[in-house]
């Protein structure tokens, strides 16, 4: 299958059948979806997948490339640049792809060569780190999704070679008891762990990321969790560009807390790191469309932009497990 666009994990039903079965009681919230008509631009959440890796082939074809993902390239090709091209700004959101990429690699690269020996990628989809990363070959990469993700991407990259040791692990992470019986086997296994979550958690209910977290630190070895935070503002807004678009596919924007990193105190995580999107935009050279409008209001009126600046303040997430005896900063 090299060099074959991946197909959604859900288009041979789709090609098969008039029903569309989507991911049936999975953490992503899908459902079994009868459909007599045209299937939507998203079919399933996994479908955000291709748009993620077309947004990551977006950057690598341009001359000045943060990054290269050619493994994005070829699996997003059609399928994923008809999403792009078919949701309301779904090119047009490729810088905040782009920007949490080149820093999530940075985590990822730093960590590692402070003594991280195991990455575990939640909801890993399409992500290539562990082909185009310079990773030890000693580092152990785990990938947890879906099984028809999983089992189109293994087939799809049936004749790529990571860098590292990698291990993909089928697994619906709504169901507690494998999640949890997972995480303590590669609890044990490991000494210093990194879990990422990118582009998880905001599709999950905030009861679930509550005990996603739980589950996340009841492990000693789990030292370090980067993942993707947005906004109550930014949440209502995705609803309501893309609001149509994901109910096809039995999903939604869920999670974007008031109190931000704070939601996570509770259950032992602090905050360690907090990279603002729209400041590396501007360092990196990836700004959104209308960008002139925020400079100019930052220049006639600095507190409101300032204000504004805040209810949008989406960002990369390092958090670390609560040193022993500090006491829990109040919500």
């Amino acid at each position: 299958m090299l060099g074959v666009p991946l197909k959604s994990p859900v288009e041979d039903e789709v090609q098969a059948s008039e029903s569309l079965k989507v991911c049936t009681g999975s953490i992503y919230n899908c459902t079994l979806v009868a459909t007599t008509s045209k299937p939507g631009v998203l079919r399933s959440v996994s479908d955000t997948a291709l748009l993620v890796a077309y947004h990551r082939a977006m950057e690598t074809r341009r001359p000045d490339a943060l990054f290269r993902d050619d493994i994005a390239v070829r699996l997003s090709e059609g399928r994923g640049e008809q999403i792009a091209r078919k949701l309301p700004w779904g090119r047009a959101m490729a810088w905040s792809t782009i920007v949490r990429t080149v820093l999530l690699d940075d985590i990822v690269l730093r960590l590692v060569g402070q003594g991280v020996d195991t990455v575990v990628n939640l909801a890993a989809g399409l992500d290539a780190r562990p082909y185009r990363l310079p990773l030890p070959s000693s580092l152990r990469w785990i990938e947890i999704d879906l099984p028809g993700l999983l089992r189109e991407k293994n087939g799809a990259l049936a004749g790529d070679t990571p860098v590292c040791r990698l291990d993909r692990v089928p697994l619906d992470l709504a169901d507690a008891a494998q999640r949890r019986e997972l995480f303590a086997r590669v609890g044990a296994e490991s000494r210093h762990t990194l879990i990422m979550s990118e582009g998880l958690l905001v599709y999950l209910p905030p009861g679930l990321v509550h005990e996603l977290a739980d589950d996340l630190h009841a492990q000693s070895s789990f030292r370090h969790w980067a993942f993707d935070l947005a906004t109550p503002i930014i949440k209502q807004r995705v609803n309501r560009w893309w609001g149509r678009k994901l109910k096809q596919a039995q999903t939604q924007y869920q999670f974007a807390p008031e109190e931000g990193t704070k939601f996570f105190l509770p259950h032992g995580w602090d905050e360690a790191e907090f990279h603002v999107l729209f400041e590396h935009s501007v360092r990196l050279n990836r700004t959104m469309g209308g960008m002139w409008i925020f400079h100019l209001m930052n220049r006639l009126a600095p507190q409101r932009a300032a204000r504004m600046a805040a209810k949008w303040r989406a960002g990369i997430v390092l958090l670390r497990p609560r040193e022993p005896g500090k006491a829990t900063t109040s919500v």
